[in-house]
């Protein structure tokens, strides 16, 4: 006889997968999905929710669409996956011309790799052999601004918020790298001397230590949903070249539309010599990451000892991933993806406008396909988590914020049910 999902599967998952950020001995609850579709996930129970996530911002067409299934099923029957050192196949050419395409003219290489973590790895490994292979061997540290998040891996976690963030507890384990005020000027204000003056006199003191400033352009994702002003990217890319530092943008996060532009870095007109992209590279079907820089950082690694960039992940460039990111990157080609976000845009700043008045809450602040409620204390996840699925939607607070990120298909009645059932929350945990 076998066993149902809700009885048997659902308690072997509470005893034996650890899932993320949470305790084995007081795990939170689960939801067990059994299919996805447009925007929404249906439960076990027969139950759909709208999702407000994006399956952590990636699914920006939704799922199960069309276009990107087709994609992978032609690609599997060439072949799932092949090594790429010393190999290269169809998808990884045409996905890397769509890549160097779409960005900045003087980034020009393109190295693949296997998550937005793993990116930004490779970013802060370049920036290092860049200036080892010029013979500068004291820039080995980094330079980055509190509030932000770069992923889990451990180079990755050096950058992020050494107090606030989500591994501040690995104090004295990671490397230790220095760090300025967050950007208080917002998005739509100017960038004064004294909103850069910190960041500026790291550079000052520290400069022969410095290999790279890493930052994520205009929008501070994870570590706590901030936008700050384009101004502020145009001061530091000045600062960068004055001091003779790299820029690495980490567009993980922002990157493929969720801004308003196809890249936030957009919203600046700078160009970074490192460039980090992940998450929605795939639309969400499967894990993929890239770093692009210019030539000037890939001739100089190249020109170095031992002459040659030392990385190279076993999935690298993975053709099932490639084939659906050149997919996905098609697919926001086809349509008019910047009105659809502007839609979203002005639905979430309706839809959460009531929130506004609440007393609990701090800010509500909305740019392109982002919403965020910030509140004055963190939230009681399982509490807040099951409240939102009894409403009918999929939203996953962290902290004191509630925020949304939705998928760019998303029509304005389900915008309206996903922010009315956030801000119904909201009141009733206030």
């Amino acid at each position: 006889m076998t066993a149902s999902f809700d009885t048997i599967d659902l308690d072997f998952d509470r005893h034996h997968i650890w899932h993320p950020y949470t305790s084995v001995q007081n795990p939170l609850p689960v939801y067990p999905v059994r299919s996805a579709k447009g925007v929404f996930l249906e439960l076990e129970d027969g139950s759909r929710l709208i999702d407000g996530m994006s399956s952590w911002w990636s699914a920006i067409h939704g799922y199960n669409h069309p276009v990107l299934n087709l994609a992978v099923a032609s690609q599997l029957q060439q072949m799932s996956h092949v090594m790429f050192g010393g190999l290269t196949h169809q998808p990884a050419v045409r996905l890397a011309k769509q890549l160097v395409a779409m960005t900045p003219e003087p980034l020009q290489k393109v190295f693949f790799s296997d998550s937005g973590s793993v990116s930004v790895e490779v970013a802060i490994k370049m920036a290092f052999q860049y200036w080892i292979s010029l013979g500068v061997t004291t820039k080995n540290r980094l330079l980055t601004v509190r509030s932000g998040y770069h992923g889990d891996t451990f180079a990755a976690m050096s950058v992020c918020d050494p107090v606030t963030g989500m591994h501040h507890l690995f104090k004295g384990v990671m490397a230790q790298n220095f760090f300025a005020e967050a950007p208080a000027c917002r998005f739509d204000e100017l960038c004064l001397p004294e909103h850069i003056a910190g960041l500026q006199q790291q550079l000052e003191q520290h400069q022969g230590e410095i290999a790279a400033v890493i930052i994520e352009p205009v929008v501070q994702g994870a570590g706590g949903m901030r936008f700050y002003s384009p101004d502020y990217l145009r001061r530091l890319r000045e600062l960068c070249d004055r001091y003779e530092v790299l820029l690495i943008l980490d567009e993980i996060a922002t990157g493929f539309g969720r801004t308003g532009k196809m890249f936030a870095l957009e919203h600046a007109g700078v160009v970074p010599d490192i460039l980090c992209v992940g998450k929605a590279l795939t639309g969400g079907y499967m894990t993929l990451g890239a770093t692009l820089t210019t030539e000037v950082v890939a001739e100089a690694i190249s020109s170095g000892t031992p002459g040659l960039f030392m990385h190279g992940p076993t999935f690298m460039a993975n053709p099932l991933a490639c084939s659906v990111a050149v997919a996905s990157i098609g697919l926001l080609g086809s349509y008019d993806w910047q009105a659809s976000v502007q839609r979203i845009e002005a639905g979430l700043q309706r839809g959460l406008e009531p929130c506004r008045s609440m007393p609990g809450v701090k800010e509500v602040r909305v740019l392109g396909a982002i919403g965020v409620v910030e509140l004055h204390r963190p939230v009681d996840m399982a509490t807040i988590q099951r409240q939102l699925v009894q409403r009918g939607v999929w939203v996953r607070p962290f902290g004191p914020l509630v925020y949304l990120m939705p998928p760019f298909i998303m029509q304005d009645e389900e915008l309206a049910l996903l922010s009315a059932a956030v801000c119904g929350v909201v009141e009733t945990i206030l």
